[in-house]
């Protein structure tokens, strides 16, 4: 569909940079985006540090917690990818109005599937504790869970808004929002942690109230200001079961990758307390948000990734969808080696973070050891996380789905068990196995993603040439 003279007057910086070249959007959209999510990365490690303070129940009872908080992350990611992807298609494709009905659609799922997570969620986490194995913990997983998940809403919406900027390529309205969370969740922490004595519960509270803070900026922008590409009017709703699938399409399956990614937490949490105890959990818990700050700068690209392949998708250019996947695959291999051996150099000094306190002190040598290892984890991601990523800006959440499944539950779940079970490696066995089923996985996303662009790329060439067959 060819736009029309409005809506090309319309048109933002933003626009014109993901329908054009492929090298320079990536690096547009990825840079506010990495800065964004450093930041969050950077308060999730605050956050750990103040809990650290309480000691190791604390800490063991938010990685209780965190394979159910993971979830709803998922949703918040997943429909976030799911908007972004059929608005920046849509846009490439010179939709404007199917745009603004996707947001739309998007922002309406966004309520429904809070509600629905709510109701699930508050009243049955006791007995998801005590399934979990939370122990002694489960009162303290509790204070924080209750809190948390009753916040819902403003967790979802503030992803799907941000998926919505992000899918007309407003990366900076982005960055942000993330930073204006991760600033009052850094300044909230320690004052309804320490000085307001409410312990595990206050982390949760800074939380919640962050995410209601960027709602308010969010719905400003959307609903009051309206200074975005896309409009929210009553005339721009056209309810469309075939938009619903096609956010759906790629929401729910993403949302269900951070599923599977909570199944295997909890996966390995069994497996740490059959081989080492509860303070195996704890070591994996905090040593594993320090590899989520390695895998940000990586993670930032895949997102920007998201909404440049889903341009080019939607215009049919899908020579430039494939420059976008190679380059991003080489951006993030020279970001994982770089650290890769910082994280390898200065992981006594990190874990030093993590135990300050006498109460976790004695996991300092674990955490080191956790850390060097996942060094050789780094190294693959890049190549999977990137193929990942545009199987989502193309709209086939499903392969994306069953290639996490692959990476997560048959492989990195099944080397753990066999590396700290079957061959008796204990504690670092599990360790070892999230290497090798992650290098293993994403050899094969990359083998899928390059065969599926190969068709494409076939096709586009076969289009082309047919008009000029038929002259001849």
């Amino acid at each position: 569909m060819r736009e029309n003279n409005s809506d090309m007057a319309q048109k933002t910086e933003g626009v014109d940079i993901i329908t054009g070249d492929p090298k320079r959007a990536v690096i547009k959209m990825a840079v506010p985006m990495v800065i964004a999510m450093l930041l969050m990365s950077a308060y999730n490690l605050i956050d750990a540090v103040w809990v650290a303070g309480l000691g190791g129940d604390a800490i063991a009872a938010i990685g209780f917690i965190t394979p159910f908080f993971m979830l709803i992350i998922g949703l918040m990611n997943g429909l976030g990818a799911g908007a972004t992807s059929a608005i920046s298609r849509r846009i490439g494709a010179g939709d404007k109005p199917g745009a603004e009905n996707s947001a739309m659609h998007s922002v309406i799922i966004c309520v429904i599937v809070s509600v629905i997570m709510t109701v699930i969620f508050v009243p049955f986490l006791r007995p998801l504790m005590e399934l979990s194995g939370a122990g002694a913990t489960t009162g303290l997983a509790l204070e924080y869970g209750q809190v948390v998940f009753a916040g819902i809403i403003f967790m979802l919406f503030s992803g799907v808004g941000s998926g919505i900027l992000r899918g007309e390529g407003d990366a900076k309205r982005t960055m942000y929002l993330m930073a204006v969370s991760a600033i009052m969740n850094a300044v909230l922490d320690p004052i309804f942690i320490y000085t307001l004595d409410m312990g595990i519960a206050g982390a949760a509270w800074a939380t919640v109230i962050s995410n209601v803070f960027v709602c308010i900026i969010l719905c400003h922008w959307l609903f009051i200001k309206k200074d975005t590409y896309l409009t929210f009017e009553k005339s721009s709703y056209r309810p469309d079961r075939k938009v619903v699938r096609d956010i759906l399409g790629v929401g729910l399956p993403a949302s269900a990758e951070m599923f599977l990614i909570s199944m295997l937490v909890i996966i390995l949490n069994g497996i740490f307390v059959i081989v080492a105890g509860t303070d195996a959990v704890a070591v994996y818990t905090s040593g594993w948000r320090v590899v989520m700050i390695a895998l940000v700068p990586l993670m930032g690209i895949a997102t920007a990734l998201v909404t440049v392949a889903g341009a080019a998708f939607g215009a049919e250019q899908f020579g430039k969808m494939a420059v976008s996947h190679t380059y991003s695959m080489k951006l993030g291999m020279v970001i994982a080696i770089i650290m890769s051996i910082a994280t390898f150099i200065f992981a006594p000094a990190i874990s030093a973070v993590f135990t300050y306190s006498p109460e976790s002190a004695y996991l300092a040598p674990s955490i080191t050891a956790f850390l060097r290892v996942m060094c050789m984890f780094y190294l693959a991601v890049p190549v999977g996380m990137m193929s990942t990523a545009l199987f989502q800006a193309v709209g086939k959440g499903m392969t994306s789905f069953v290639l996490t499944f692959i990476r997560e539950i048959v492989l990195i779940a099944v080397f753990a068990w066999i590396f700290a079970v079957t061959f008796g490696w204990g504690e670092a066995g599990v360790w070892w196995g999230i290497v090798a089923g992650n290098i293993v996985g994403s050899i094969i996303t990359y083998i899928w993603a390059k065969y599926y662009i190969s068709r494409l790329l076939v096709k586009e060439i076969t289009d082309i040439s047919r008009p000029a067959e038929g002259a001849v």
